[in-house]
């Protein structure tokens, strides 16, 4: 906490020494005699590809390469890129007229890591790189955006970097690609990260199961939209060359993004865009939802038969229903909660989820014709976002998460369930 107290003071008097400059000289990777020229907007691609993506990444780079063509000339559409390299060290650039300029490794930062390894998912890392980026490239009018890029598992925890455990994004396996032991940053890891930095625009998670109620309630202060899927998604992921200008655009912008991703896969991956400000009124329907399902089935656990889950956690091929996590929000509450109920909490989902895209079926690292043989996505379950269901403890891996869920906010906000 106390790191991430003094970065937050260094990132304010960088911006107080840029807002008093009126000298527009380029910036300097070593930072000698620079003055930071404000910007209209600035857009990060964190690419945390130390693992089983860094085959992929080159082409993503590539694609957002030939997408920065299409933008402004104040427009700052900067990459962090970590992958299997020995012979370089991570680093951020801006990629400008399909051209990689103004390259810096963590050393040229002065960024030292928390254990060597130089780790994407290293708080100190992701903190330093982040202030770095939006310091160095300051945008106006908080027209800032975070792509985070990489492995995800929606809030669950398992190994982070700290003692905690973590498996939320970012996974980074070290020197060795196929290591058991790699490393998350958390979802409350990286909310406190946030904090510290500019408030933006937009958040778009190009990862698995990132829009779920736990994530999109913990970082509700750090930006305005956030964008992604409540499911697994493909390893190419966004079709960068099509979305990067929609990224700088204005007005419905995500409507956008959303649309030429969907497109890009054939309609085969569920997306969704949550307003933020939304997110304390949908705590507070969610939270009388969830009074009226515990008066309707009391003590016992509900029984989540044929409502769509997003994930499941077993390898095997055949079907436990213990292992499924990533229950459809709305699918459950229709299925608990009495209709009129579910109308009432429906309408602020509605404010909340401004766009969404729906698919009956996605990309998975499961058999799909086992493991997810158990339900129908329609337009009338379908909800955009996913919500945890605390379930039997004997069953699976859940006595850990009914446990770990207790460390988010949204879980107190809705009176847990």
């Amino acid at each position: 906490m106390k790191q991430y107290l003094i970065y937050s003071m260094m990132f304010v008097m960088t911006v107080l020494m840029a807002a008093c400059s009126n000298n527009d000289n380029p910036i300097t990777p070593d930072g000698e005699g620079e003055n930071i020229q404000n910007h209209a907007k600035t857009v990060l691609v964190y690419m945390a590809g130390r693992n089983s993506l860094s085959d992929v990444l080159a082409s993503d780079l590539q694609e957002i390469k030939e997408g920065s063509l299409q933008i402004g000339e104040d427009d700052n559409l900067l990459v962090f890129v970590r992958r299997y390299n020995d012979s370089e060290q991570p680093w951020l650039a801006r990629i400008k007229n399909g051209m990689v300029t103004d390259s810096v490794s963590l050393d040229d930062m002065g960024i030292v890591s928390s254990d060597g390894q130089n780790r994407a998912s290293d708080p100190l890392v992701m903190e330093g790189v982040m202030h770095y980026a939006f310091s160095h490239y300051p945008a106006t009018n908080d027209n800032y955006g975070l792509v985070l890029w990489g492995h995800a598992c929606g809030w669950l925890f398992m190994n982070e970097v700290t003692e905690h455990r973590s498996r939320a994004y970012g996974l980074d396996n070290g020197s060795y690609i196929y290591s058991q032991d790699g490393r998350w940053i958390n979802i409350t890891t990286l909310a406190e990260i946030l904090k510290g930095m500019p408030h933006m625009k937009f958040i778009m998670a190009d990862c698995c199961n990132f829009m779920c109620l736990e994530n999109l309630y913990e970082l509700r202060t750090t930006c305005d939209y956030i964008i992604g899927s409540p499911a697994e998604i493909p390893d190419l992921g966004a079709p960068y060359e099509q979305i990067v200008p929609d990224m700088f655009a204005d007005g419905a912008f995500y409507s956008g993004i959303i649309g030429k991703y969907y497109s890009s896969v054939s309609g085969t991956l569920p997306l969704s865009v949550v307003k933020t400000s939304e997110m304390d009124n949908l705590a507070q329907a969610t939270r009388q939802a969830v009074q009226a399902v515990k008066a309707e089935i009391g003590d016992a656990y509900p029984d989540m038969t044929g409502i769509i889950h997003y994930y499941y956690t077993e390898m095997g091929i055949k079907f436990y229903p213990e292992y499924c996590i990533f229950y459809d929000a709305g699918d459950f509450i229709h299925t608990h909660a009495p209709e009129e109920v579910y109308q009432q909490w429906r309408q602020a989902l509605n404010r909340a989820v401004v766009d969404c895209r729906m698919a009956d079926r996605w990309n998975t690292d499961k058999i799909w014709r086992y493991m997810y043989s158990d339900f129908t996505v329609t337009e009338e379950n379908y909800h955009g976002v996913s919500m945890f269901v605390s379930q039997d403890p004997s069953l699976g891996d859940y006595a850990r998460y009914n446990e770990d869920i207790r460390q988010m906010e949204w879980y107190s906000a809705i009176g847990g369930i």
